[in-house]
């Protein structure tokens, strides 16, 4: 996602420059290791770029990053991201350092923590820790067992399903807040309301997040596809890829079964972020937002790239050994990868009636043509329109409810 019109500013562009700096940091304290082996996971094969090795985050780069992200950010809300991989592989004495570390560093400001796991490790004790310093945990769960046991498998071959279940009965048994991630691939397709349902049960905080990945096979035999760029030669789309049209019907569906049911009671990110942006509010998911380049991935060894989806060479700032994560956030490089998440659209999008409310959405997905033939167009477009055309009136309503200062939870009435 490389646009040529990198010196075109907007006046959000201009006051954003002029503001103190605000962004956020996802960090990888093991890099990419994983006890799983998800057929659709793109970070596990960025062992490469490092020779295959992901040794745990040294208690002395621990400290400089926790030091440096404290001092460099002007909010007084810090919110640390831990990811992988899996992050719990990096032990639990890691995260009571770290914990400490927050609090010397902290000064007159607030932490909050936030953790990414595929739940296979954690435990009463795991739970204890995070419920009595308040991180809020995301655990990844695609859906009934044949959904979920079809793509994320550990690393032996063996299905996780009812291990992840466990998982999420221990924390809510222990009083963990946490919310659930769900992927929508091949396999979801044509089963939203049945997905929704389960996972609803489990919890009340959902993110969908669609999978389009293309891969390239592996000469070594019974190992998974490579996952690459789609402009790689030889380069297929992926088996477990959702299709737009999939993707919307999908996520249409659990809208219809959360519009009649479960307004203010069980959220929805792709809801929130629809209605935000309805609203004339800045949404909380960079996806759909104008601009990007507010969330730096901070690696194990301290390398800093633009974004997570985009950890290659080409978008590394540097290492915060060597420069400050300030330093690196506010660079011409950093800006410029931001803007050309609106720049490098095709016209065809910025003239789109629904341009507004996707505003192109991640430029991981911007693999299609426009009609005209320029790159860089989303390939879940269908999709998003799809979905975005089905809840126009729910959405509408919903904003007229809020300017009114009402409960957007009415349109349950309204829509009977």
């Amino acid at each position: 996602m490389k646009s040529n019109t990198k010196n075109n500013y907007s006046l959000a562009d201009v006051a954003k420059m002029r503001r103190q700096p605000a962004f956020s940091t996802m960090v990888k304290p093991i890099g990419s290791a994983c006890n799983l082996d998800c057929n659709y996971c793109y970070y596990r094969d960025k062992s490469e770029i490092y020779s295959g090795t992901m040794p745990r985050m040294s208690d002395a780069l621990l400290e400089e990053y926790i030091k440096q992200y404290i001092e460099g950010v002007s909010q007084q809300q810090v919110t640390f991201c831990w990811h992988g991989g899996e992050p719990l592989m990096a032990g639990l004495p890691f995260f009571r350092k770290a914990v400490q570390l927050q609090e010397k560093y902290k000064g007159n400001k607030i932490i909050e923590n936030t953790l990414q796991t595929n739940g296979i490790l954690l435990n009463d004790e795991w739970c204890s820790f995070f419920r009595d310093n308040n991180f809020l945990i995301g655990i990844s769960l695609d859906g009934p067992q044949d959904i979920h046991d079809a793509f994320r498998r550990d690393c032996g071959g063996a299905p996780t399903f009812t291990r992840v279940v466990k998982a999420v009965e221990s924390m809510a048994k222990n009083n963990v807040e946490y919310n659930i991630l769900s992927t929508v691939n091949k396999r979801s397709e044509g089963r939203g309301v049945e997905v929704y349902k389960f996972l609803s049960s489990l919890g009340n905080f959902i993110q969908f997040l669609p999978v389009v990945e293309y891969v390239r096979m592996r000469d070594n035999e019974g190992k998974r596809p490579l996952i690459v760029s789609p402009d790689e030669e030889q380069a297929v789309e992926a088996p477990w890829s959702v299709s737009a049209e999939g993707f919307g019907s999908f996520m249409c569906d659990v809208f219809d079964e959360w519009v009649r049911y479960d307004v203010g009671r069980r959220f929805v990110q792709l809801f929130d972020v629809t209605l935000a942006n309805w609203c004339g509010v800045q949404p909380a998911l960079c996806s759909f937002c104008e601009t990007c380049g507010d969330g730096l991935v901070v690696e194990h060894n301290g390398d800093v790239y633009s974004c997570d989806h985009f950890v290659y060479p080409e978008y590394k700032l540097g290492n915060i050994q060597e420069k400050t994560l300030l330093a690196m956030y506010s660079s011409s490089e950093q800006q410029a990868f931001g803007r050309d998440k609106r720049e490098a659209l095709p016209l065809e999008c910025k003239r789109c009636n629904y341009y507004f409310l996707c505003r192109g959405e991640c430029p991981k997905h911007r693999f299609e043509y426009a009609k005209n033939g320029e790159p860089y167009m989303n390939v879940l477009c269908e999709g998003y329109k799809m979905f975005f055309r089905h809840t126009d009136p729910y959405m509408r309503y919903m904003r007229t409810l809020i300017e009114k200062g009402e409960p957007a939870s009415l349109v349950m009435q309204w829509q009977r």
